[in-house]
């Protein structure tokens, strides 16, 4: 059972029109109550029918997440809300492009580690890569962390992305 002021994190995906204005809309109802966006990505999901999906991390009670839904479930033109952590069992996903900068042993150290972790080098000089890795926030978290001391320089994470598992859509 959950604590009223336990806090929790949330999942919330939104569809929404895909026309000017709309994120900025969503953005706003956060920041104007002073509530945080941990991680937030849109993309267009109906080309036909102008929707676009946002996917919004945040954190706050069970309350504060009901109020949220509440609140973006009345915002023009959002279509659907949908609590992917409350609705039963989801997948998310974040990818992240990581540079380091190494030679010699940091540079194998590097290589190996990103073979544990499934990344990828999608770019290599001589004395840099580029490893291209996809997997939940603690994966990619721990591999950042990882390369911290062989010559990491530069990290660009997509955000989390999420869907939920079985037969229905959002």
């Amino acid at each position: 059972m959950v604590s009223s002021n336990e806090i929790l994190k949330a999942t919330i995906a939104v569809v929404v029109d895909n026309e000017p204005g709309v994120l900025a809309r969503v953005v706003g109802l956060f920041s104007g109550r002073g509530y945080n966006i941990d991680s937030l990505t849109v993309s267009e999901v109906d080309e036909s029918a102008h929707l676009s999906r946002i996917t919004i991390v945040t954190n706050g009670t069970a309350m504060i997440i009901e109020q949220i839904k509440a609140q973006l479930q009345r915002l023009v033109p959002i279509h659907r809300v949908s609590d992917l952590s409350a609705d039963g069992l989801h997948i998310e996903r974040e990818l992240a492009l990581v540079k380091v900068a190494s030679t010699g042993e940091k540079r194998v150290e590097a290589l190996r580690i990103a073979d544990i972790f499934r990344a990828h080098a999608v770019d290599s000089t001589i004395s840099s890569f580029v490893f291209e890795i996809t997997g939940s926030i603690e994966k990619i978290s721990a591999f950042v962390d990882l390369m911290r001391p062989l010559g990491l320089i530069d990290v660009s994470r997509t955000g989390v992305v999420a869907i939920s598992r079985g037969p229905n859509a959002l």
